[in-house]
């Protein structure tokens, strides 16, 4: 078992340029200290520089990193592509364990406004509509229905705020300063 009844254990998938990381990055201003981000592209691209690919490394160092930060009393959010092929099996264990209440967000995002926000990012210059559209997955869900899907006419101050309530977070005190 992982963390404690208390800990919130927040999962943010959908496809690029969705929205996930900016909607977990506002999570977490409007929560405070005490919740870590767990990100994929962090994990994968930056600790690791490794492909995403089914078995690879960063599905386990995404599972550990979340659990040792459930475990230090911190709420989580997972976020990423994570195909539900590749990262499902781990996600599904993760969810199964944690002590405290775990939701699912799936931001579904149709293909066209993913090209329109993926042009105004830097890696833009450098990922092609060809890559773009390779990796998409329309509505990629995790089986058994444990995810909330957020359509691309949410926006992303009301998408946080749900997130927020419907998590608990919005109810729950953020870490002092002090605190570790």
């Amino acid at each position: 078992m992982v963390g404690t009844p208390d800990t919130r254990l927040v999962v943010l998938r959908g496809n690029s340029a969705s929205g996930k990381s900016s909607v977990a990055a506002g999570v977490r201003e409007r929560f405070g200290r005490g919740l870590a981000l767990v990100g994929q592209d962090v994990i994968r691209r930056a600790v690791l520089r490794e492909r995403d690919r089914p078995g690879a490394a960063n599905i386990g160092l995404i599972d550990t990193v979340a659990r040792y930060a459930l475990d230090a009393g911190y709420h989580v959010v997972v976020e990423g592509i994570l195909y539900a092929d590749h990262y499902g099996a781990m996600l599904a264990r993760l969810r199964a364990e944690h002590r405290g209440p775990t939701h699912g967000y799936y931001l579904d995002v149709p293909f066209e406004v993913t090209l329109a926000r993926h042009a105004t990012k830097p890696i833009a210059d450098y990922i092609s509509e060809a890559d773009l559209s390779s990796w998409y997955r329309p509505l990629d869900l995790l089986p058994g229905a444990v995810e909330t899907v957020i359509g691309a006419d949410s926006a992303l101050g009301d998408t946080v705020g749900r997130v927020l309530r419907e998590t608990g977070l919005s109810g729950l005190p953020a870490r002092d300063a002090g605190e570790r």
